[in-house]
């Protein structure tokens, strides 16, 4: 089983989003935050599950897609790492997951 890691600039990235959310609806915040933690626990067994993001193909980034929220990861042997958290619409950079990295 893969361990899973948090960084802060993805937790961040989640809060910010939560936040925002949660200014008309505050419900809606919680269990979006819940759902996207619920989906990334799912790469501890299968870490690979996640699909290629189409705007970076050739770096070794994936993705798992919770609506609205894009999350991106790297896999480096037995460890998941959460790089970042995006609004869906927002288009992907390989600048922004590079902040996330250790």
């Amino acid at each position: 089983m893969a361990r899973l890691i948090w960084t802060e600039p993805a937790l961040a990235d989640l809060d910010a989003i939560a936040d925002f959310i949660a200014i008309d609806k505050p419900d809606s915040a919680k269990r979006l935050v819940r759902t996207v933690y619920e989906a990334v626990q799912r790469l501890r067994r299968f870490p690979k599950s996640g699909r290629v993001p189409p705007e970076l193909a050739d770096l070794p980034y994936r993705e798992v897609v919770v609506p609205p929220c894009r999350v991106l990861y790297r896999v480096d042997r037995q460890t998941v790492m959460i790089l970042h958290v995006t609004r869906g619409e927002r288009a992907l950079r390989a600048e922004d997951l590079r902040r996330g990295s250790p």
